[in-house]
């Protein structure tokens, strides 16, 4: 059986290590079965990939990418607080918020950048709810938050 860590190692990726907070909470918390992940940024290497706002300085396909990264850092978090993927029921609701500019509305379709990586980790157990949202402007001007719940076996 392969592990959602086997299935990443197949589309070439590698889970990173847990991105420090950049202010006062943790990366992530367990309550019950369900871990709640913070807002992740597009971070490699504690740095940033990319700022600005996407329609604007940052083109929608590099936003994807960027939101597939956010959601990389926030599957390590998840794999940091219950030890490995394998452990991961579910995936629950994903919140994708995209640093907009004024006449973006292409939120949805950066969104996917995470949820199809979360498809492709998890197989059907990947499939969830989500909510896309263009917001004026995030943590250090970064271009995408991806937040994750799943369900814990």
């Amino acid at each position: 059986m392969t592990t959602p860590e086997d299935r990443l190692a197949q589309l070439g990726v590698q889970l990173p290590a847990v991105a420090a907070p950049v202010a006062a909470y943790v990366p992530a918390v367990r309550t019950g079965n369900h871990v709640h992940t913070s807002g992740q940024l597009p971070m490699s290497e504690g740095k940033l990939l990319a700022t600005g706002k996407v329609g604007a300085e940052v083109s929608p396909d590099d936003a994807v990418a960027l939101a597939r990264q956010a959601a990389l850092n926030a599957l390590a978090a998840v794999r940091a607080e219950i030890g490995e993927l394998s452990a991961v029921k579910r995936v629950v609701k994903v919140v994708v918020f995209v640093a907009s500019a004024p006449d973006f509305t292409g939120q949805p379709q950066v969104a996917n950048g995470a949820s199809e990586l979360l498809g492709a980790a998890f197989g059907d157990a990947g499939r969830h709810a989500r909510s896309a949202v263009g917001v004026a402007v995030l943590p250090l001007d970064a271009p995408v938050e991806v937040e994750l719940v799943v369900e814990t076996a």
